[in-house]
């Protein structure tokens, strides 16, 4: 969900990148969008706007806490399409201290950690996609998806450092996905490109379909 920013935000209003940038973050944005992975429904989430995406910006060898990346908005699941004026830019991020540091023409999405995280942990990730799906979210111990513990929320301190094990101790970096146990349908998808980040994320949500169809699959994801 997008509903609560949870931490200590220092943000300045700016203007937004060019779109150019953003071209193929937004077109497969747009693409889960209209398959309900990101989107906004009355009956969900106490009504919030849910799903967000981002993608690395500047050089990947910046000190962690200062690899910068340009993520949707808050609130801004709702909207069928994006313009470059609902991209922001994250500059740094403190998961211990829970500050991030934005600037542009909107505030960052409450889950601005979660991504900053992710960028720290692999240079080689260039792109997160964070989606609300039931089906994987219910189907995600069947599939080998790593999973975050149930007992902590997400936007949190909590949640970095949760992913951060997931990276120490289970073979997220073999899956490219990961479920999130106590945050509603929510799973993150990230990739080398954004495509990867994408082509991961539905292959997982096909094998789950057919998973809750009965259908025999093959392979992880």
């Amino acid at each position: 969900m997008e509903g609560v920013i949870k931490f200590d935000l220092c943000y300045h209003v700016a203007e937004p990148v060019a779109l150019i940038e953003l071209e193929e973050l937004n077109t497969w944005r747009s693409r889960l969008w209209q398959l309900r992975l990101i989107g906004q429904d009355p009956v969900r989430y106490d009504g919030y706007g849910f799903g967000n995406v981002s993608q690395r910006h500047g050089s990947h060898t910046a000190a962690r806490g200062e690899r910068a990346f340009l993520i949707s908005g808050t609130q801004t699941g709702a909207l069928p399409e994006l313009g470059a004026r609902h991209y922001t830019l994250v500059e740094c991020y403190d998961a211990a201290a829970n500050r991030v540091v934005a600037q542009g023409p909107v505030k960052p999405s409450s889950e601005s950690l979660t991504h900053g995280i992710l960028y720290d942990l692999d240079t080689r990730i260039q792109a997160v996609l964070h989606v609300h799906s039931p089906d994987i979210w219910q189907a995600a111990s069947a599939l080998g998806i790593p999973v975050t513990d149930a007992s902590v929320a997400y936007g949190t301190p909590a949640m970095a450092a949760e992913v951060q094990r997931l990276f120490r101790e289970t073979d997220v970096l073999r899956h490219n996905i990961f479920s999130m146990g106590g945050h509603a349908d929510g799973s993150v998808a990230f990739g080398q490109t954004v495509a990867e980040a994408g082509t991961t994320l539905l292959a997982a949500l096909t094998r789950a379909q057919q998973l809750h169809r009965g259908v025999q699959w093959q392979g992880n994801t």
